[in-house]
């Protein structure tokens, strides 16, 4: 399959938010690239500008490569900020498992690219505000997504 990253509109979007359970506003897509049926799954997400993805944590090995704009990724561990950097175009950055943030778009938005391994399909936890887990999203729950 050919699919040019930064003119990505004949992609399947998933748009997620608003979502009224969160005080901060929510405003992201993804979009499904590709999957290997070996634990290795390809997504292109984009965020509004000034908007988060949810509050998560990663079950897998996470590597992104951000596209196009910026990307304000906050880390926290037992509930505590630990860090925020902001990722321009062309930042490359690994992330273990268990890594808990939050992400928001730049001024303009943001478009990355993740590439992710799981051997065992489990993906990522979307957490509460208070870092509790409401769902955990697996490679099957997410080709079951953008089978729709």
């Amino acid at each position: 399959m050919k699919v040019d990253l930064l003119d990505n509109e004949k992609l399947s979007w998933q748009d997620y938010g608003p979502d009224d359970r969160f005080s901060y506003p929510i405003g992201y897509g993804g979009a499904l690239l590709g999957y290997d049926g070996q634990g290795h799954i390809d997504l292109l997400y984009r965020w509004e500008p000034g908007r988060y993805c949810h509050f998560h944590r990663h079950l897998c090995e996470v590597r992104s490569t951000v596209l196009r704009g910026s990307l304000e990724v906050v880390t926290f561990k037992d509930g505590v900020e630990v860090s925020k950097v902001t990722r321009q175009v062309g930042n490359y950055s690994h992330m273990p498992d268990t890594d808990v943030h939050m992400e928001r778009g730049g001024p303009e938005g943001a478009t990355v690219l993740f590439n992710l391994y799981s051997p065992d399909g489990r993906l990522t936890q979307m957490l509460d505000e208070q870092g509790n887990a409401l769902k955990t999203l697996t490679i099957e729950t997410v080709l079951k997504q953008f089978a729709n």
